[in-house]
């Protein structure tokens, strides 16, 4: 094989062999100078691109001597061609090498680009860091000022406003630095009156926020919505959506995450802080060369700024690695593995030096559990994974039915009056209670807390017997109101949001799903965690407690049971397993907790995986038709490969180029008359021995330059895909030579070639189509597309389902 012609031009068949795709808001395009030219998205129309500055070449001479700019690269919403990708990297990299032994500045040059990946972490670390720290700071000072404001200075929250005061600890929320709006406003912040005035600004603070958020999506970033992992694990697997992780996009999540995450609304800033940290990923890609012009390079660094975005959001540089690894990535090699970790820790290392919460923690919710487990709390830590698997099933199968109609109906056309309706509903349902006005995280912090003597939360309001204390540990007490309370006001929180949630994701507005999935289990498990306590406080002389919870011993901790439903119900939602236990171990900083959290995030994913198999993720971007092969599911039905390839009987014949008798005309006209994204090169059309494979991009480029820069060239040349082209009479004009955009090694299959194998081989080796011949004659083509629909229809789905809306 000519590794040369190869390298310069071996680009096949785009995802979607039958037409371009369009998408909502696809205006805002990433710039594209460095890597793309400016080409007419009217694929019909050869005027868009302005030359590559070369010279004009003699009659016989091959016109892309050198690489034409444009030529190998991509479509918006086309599949990158991995092998491709990967191949280009290895001459790349072979080349440099070579170099190196011929001077100290090449070998300087050549060190340097090994070091660039490493810089590149480092750079990608400090800023997903940066950027989650002003995240955190920004959401805490606003979800704050809903309820007051401080006069010390308006810029503090009330937690720092009040660190100064002279306030006794049990008063410490309540320093006469900070003033509600009704104090602010009518002097005094007691009396019917107050409260009304104090639920009508939330409200209003609310609304506001979440009308800023929606408008500036809408205006400026469509593509800032939603969490966003979905389509980064869609861009992970090659897929091109333009924009999504660019500048504006970077910009504007920022800002609108902030605004979504104070205005009450039931979602998280965790899910949305991985697609800020790949968004940052991809913008410092453009710094270096060998990132900047390969799709799959890119893709590496986008998988370890996957990791650091989900190591800044809780503070789990290693759950982060894992949460890459096991949930978004779909090629992750070892030293993608190593790159990863170091941008995890980088990135956690500078939110730690940032200190946002003030408490030398990287999250607000960071607890220590005391008390070691007993083997019988399984069975309620058992009971949280079943149901946190029930309510991930029903959460999917809720959302996805309502986003489902979101999309088919009216609704989908009032994107801001949806925000406003769903924060208004939120905001109105949330001042009451206590435990739904406070921002998640602080509801998460609160209910996994261990009680302790000073805590003054009503779910710490026992009936105290200090003669039994020894030392700081606090036996199983006996409840008392304010604990009865709290569990009727905890009752209607999970209500709330197990509905309310599901809503709110998928809307017009940033929203992550982990902490409102948290928040239901972590409810629940403190309801179950507070009925174990007092039964085993009650009824200690039981068989099932006799042997290891004596009177007036510690032996329940609520808390803990929290972390147990919240990692089930997260793991319910998400189908994550290894990762979560890991994140959220590493939120609790105890490793003996690992068995319950594993028992719980197993039998989870065991019950949702029985009722349906997707996740949540998995499930929207089945929603949306992105070209997803998911590498988890397997392929059984024993159909071949010409039972998938098109055409199909009855169907016209592949459109194919001849390999040296075709003019510019000719190849014009099928372009024009085609929206294919390749056509494969045969020798005649009587034989259709296979030649190779040319990508419709490639041609027009190459043919509009060749106009412009070559003599002679005009529409009765004839295109030449060979070192040696066929005589010509001498008044012939000049021919046209493309063989360096020529793919000579298309990959193909035999009719005969079960279609699990072409399954297995799209998914492994990242293949957009491939040929299908007979005896080495072609016989038709399969495309990524094509795998999919044939999949979905094996599952008795719609085939249609799979096209990208």
């Amino acid at each position: 094989m000519d590794q040369k012609g190869y390298r310069r031009g071996s680009f096949q068949s785009a995802t979607s062999d039958e037409d371009m795709l369009e998408i909502a808001g696809a205006s805002m395009d990433f710039s594209m100078a460095d890597d793309d030219p400016p080409l007419d998205r009217e694929m019909g129309g050869f005027s868009s691109y302005n030359g590559g500055g070369m010279n004009g070449t003699s009659t016989m001479m091959d016109f892309l001597e050198e690489p034409l700019p444009g030529v190998g690269t991509y479509e918006d919403f086309n599949t990158i061609d991995w092998v491709r990708e990967k191949s280009r990297d290895r001459d790349r990299h072979r080349e440099i090498t070579n170099r190196s032994k011929e001077s100290t500045w090449a070998l300087l040059h050549s060190v340097s680009d090994a070091f660039s990946g490493w810089l590149l972490m480092l750079l990608i670390g400090l800023l997903a860091g940066s950027l989650a720290g002003l995240i955190d700071i920004s959401a805490h000072w606003m979800t704050d000022l809903k309820e007051g404001v401080c006069l010390a200075g308006f810029w503090f929250n009330h937690e720092h406003c009040c660190w100064k005061s002279n306030t006794t600890f049990t008063d410490r929320d309540k320093c006469p630095e900070w003033k509600s709006w009704s104090q602010l406003i009518l002097g005094h912040g007691e009396g019917a009156f107050a409260y009304i005035l104090n639920y009508l600004m939330y409200v209003i603070w609310a609304l506001m926020f979440s009308l800023l958020a929606v408008l500036l999506v809408k205006g400026f970033a469509p593509y800032a919505c939603g969490s966003g992992i979905p389509e980064i694990k869609t861009i992970l697997s090659g897929f091109i959506i333009r924009g999504y992780l660019g500048k504006w996009t970077l910009v504007i999540k920022t800002i609108t995450l902030v605004l979504a995450v104070s205005s009450g609304l039931s979602l998280g800033k965790e899910g949305p802080l991985v697609h800020v940290a790949c968004c940052c990923g991809n913008i410092l890609c453009h710094l270096f060369t060998k990132y900047r012009k390969n799709e799959a390079k890119r893709r590496e660094v986008l998988s370890a700024a996957a990791a650091a975005g989900v190591s800044v959001a809780f503070g789990a540089p290693i759950g982060g690695v894992l949460f890459s690894l096991e949930e978004v990535s779909y090629y992750f090699p070892l030293k993608t593995l190593w790159r990863s970790f170091f941008a995890a820790l980088v990135a956690a290392f500078t939110l730690r030096s940032i200190n946002p919460f003030g408490n030398s923690r990287l999250v607000l919710f960071y607890v220590e559990f005391h008390m070691p487990w007993h083997l019988l709390e399984l069975v309620p830590f058992i009971l949280l994974g079943i149901f946190g698997g029930l309510w991930g099933a029903f959460f999917i199968r809720s959302n996805i039915a309502w986003c489902r109609r979101r999309k088919t109906t009216r609704l989908g056309k009032y994107p801001v009056l949806e925000v406003l309706v769903v924060t208004a509903i939120t905001a109105i349902l949330a001042f009451p209670n206590e435990y739904t006005r406070m921002s998640t995280s602080e509801l998460i912090s609160e209910l996994f807390n261990d009680c302790g003597i000073l805590d003054s939360s009503k779910l710490c309001e026992y009936v105290n017997d200090f003669n039994s204390t020894k030392g700081d540990d606090l036996p199983d007490r006996a409840a008392g109101p304010g604990v009865y309370t709290a569990m009727w006001q905890l009752a209607l929180a999970l209500i709330m949001k197990v509905f309310i949630t599901i809503f709110t994701f998928g809307m017009k507005v940033p929203s992550g799903l982990f902490i409102p999935s948290m928040a239901v289990g972590a409810i629940a498990g403190r309801l179950l965690g507070v009925a174990v306590e007092q039964l085993a406080f009650y009824h200690h002389d039981w068989p099932i407690f006799s042997g290891w919870c004596s009177q007036g011993a510690d032996c329940i901790t609520p808390g803990l049971y929290a972390m147990v439903g919240a990692a089930a119900c997260l793991g319910g939602v998400t189908r994550m397993t290894v990762s979560l236990v890991v994140i959220m171990f590493e939120l609790t900083g105890g490793l003996e907790y690992i068995v319950p959290l594993m028992a719980a995030a197993m039998t989870s994913k065991w019950v949702a995986d029985a009722i349906g198999r997707e996740g949540i993720y998995d499930a929207h971007i089945r929603l949306n038709g992105y070209p997803f092969l998911e590498a988890k599911e397997e392929f059984s039905h024993k159909t071949r490969a010409m039972d998938v390839m098109r055409p199909r009987k009855n169907d016209p014949p592949l459109t194919v180029i001849t390999q040296d008798s075709m003019s510019v005309e000719d190849v014009e006209t099928i372009v024009g008359s085609t929206t294919y994204s390749g056509y494969p090169v045969v020798v005649s059309r009587t034989s259709q021995r296979l030649v190779g494979f040319v990508l419709r991009r490639d041609l027009i480029i190459s043919i509009e330059n060749a106009r412009k820069k070559q003599d002679g060239i005009v529409s009765t040349s004839v295109i030449c895909f060979t070192d040696y082209c066929p005589p010509l009479p001498p008044s012939s004009p000049s021919v046209l030579k493309l063989r360096s955009i020529l793919d000579l090694s298309p990959f193909t299959v035999t009719d005969e070639t079960p279609m699990e194998i072409v399954v297995d081989i799209f998914r492994k080796l990242g293949l957009r189509q491939c040929l299908v011949t007979h005896n080495g004659k072609l016989l038709g083509i399969i495309t990524k597309k094509d795998v999919l629909k044939h999949i979905a229809q094996m599952a008795n789905q719609d085939p249609d389902s799979i096209l990208f809306n």
